[in-house]
């Protein structure tokens, strides 16, 4: 599987919606899933704000994201959304990031994806 080298994925949450949290919890997982059958694969996952907590201890879809990594996708977590909810030394994938990056990425993807 190749990576589309203008796709970024920007993850901002946790979940997917502003409802129930086990809910966007089941949607993020099969959103990733979803992704991952499509064989459209970002060339780099960015998690910010409580995103962080699915690259961390803890995960529900870490399992999903090693399969990302696996596929040549780079995984980034925002270092300050790791320091605010004390998740720095529970990341499990991927590095820390920081909003200088993270802008450039989103102005120099062709196609950044929110889900």
């Amino acid at each position: 599987m190749n990576t589309d080298p203008e796709f970024l994925l920007l993850i901002k949450s946790a979940g997917i919606g502003d409802g129930e949290p086990d809910l966007g919890e089941k949607l993020m997982k099969a959103f990733l899933s979803t992704l991952l059958d499509s064989k459209r694969i970002p060339a780099r996952l960015v998690f910010l704000s409580s995103g962080v907590f699915l690259t961390t201890r803890g995960s529900p879809v870490l399992d999903l994201l090693q399969q990302f990594e696996q596929a040549g996708s780079q995984i980034l977590s925002c270092g300050t959304c790791l320091e605010y909810y004390q998740r720095k030394d529970a990341l499990l994938i991927g590095e820390p990031t920081n909003m200088r990056d993270t802008v450039d990425a989103m102005l120099s993807f062709s196609r950044v994806v929110t889900p």
